[in-house]
């Protein structure tokens, strides 16, 4: 795997990170992964597919996803918490997505879309993707990383998988301490400005002056903590 350590190269083939990159990159049975912005669970099932032995905690603050997690994974080292990861302690409103993308999501999720909800008010994700909307909020919990790991007494992390929706400085301001502590943090990102507040790759890069990426994806990036 060819090591990449500048913003500006190109983005690798495949649209995310596979699963044998993340094996060989954790390179451990046992590891503690973080799967924050779960949604229903895909890839907290996905880690414990491909490590038997991990701990993952799970975090999801939108209770339709958060319902149908509890209903899909099932595995006894499995941790979810109804919360949004961010920069403060507390509680705060959440957009909740909606909306329809296609005729064939109407029979297998009728409810809408509720992938893309965000503590930052969308901005041109409304433009970008007009059949999504975020005609509701609710008001949901709000922690910070660094809290939650002191609370859970959690020393090393392996492995962040970071899905926020916009909010990836919001997960930095508040996880400085925890991120000293991670191998690997995996995040969505866009150059776009598509909620309210978000920051480039390039700025996200700035705030962790101890990562270098690893491969760029087209929405993704994975960084690896050279100190560790």
């Amino acid at each position: 795997m060819t090591s990449i350590t500048s913003v500006t190269e190109i983005c690798t083939v495949n649209d995310s990170i596979s699963k044998e990159e993340i094996q060989h990159l954790v390179g451990r049975s046992n590891p503690v992964i973080l799967d924050i912005g779960c949604n229903d669970g895909t890839h907290t099932q996905m880690f414990f597919d491909l490590f038997e032995n991990a701990s993952v905690y799970s975090f999801e603050p939108d209770p339709r996803a958060y319902n149908r997690f509890k209903n899909i994974v099932k595995h006894p080292r499995s941790r979810i918490f109804a919360t949004a990861i961010g920069a403060f302690d507390g509680k705060i409103e959440f957009h909740q997505s909606e909306g329809i993308p296609d005729a064939s999501w109407v029979a297998k999720r009728p409810e809408g879309w509720d992938y893309s909800g965000s503590i930052r008010k969308p901005k041109q994700h409304l433009t970008i993707h007009p059949w999504c909307q975020f005609s509701k909020k609710i008001e949901v919990d709000i922690m910070r990383l660094d809290t939650w790991v002191k609370n859970e007494k959690i020393d090393k992390i392996d492995f962040i998988w970071a899905d926020v929706q916009g909010a990836e400085v919001d997960l930095i301001n508040g996880g400085y301490e925890t991120l000293t502590q991670t191998r690997f943090l995996y995040t969505e990102y866009n150059d776009l400005e598509l909620y309210e507040g978000q920051v480039t790759l390039s700025k996200l890069l700035d705030m962790l002056p101890d990562f270098e990426i690893v491969h760029k994806y087209q929405d993704d990036v994975l960084l690896r903590n050279k100190l560790l």
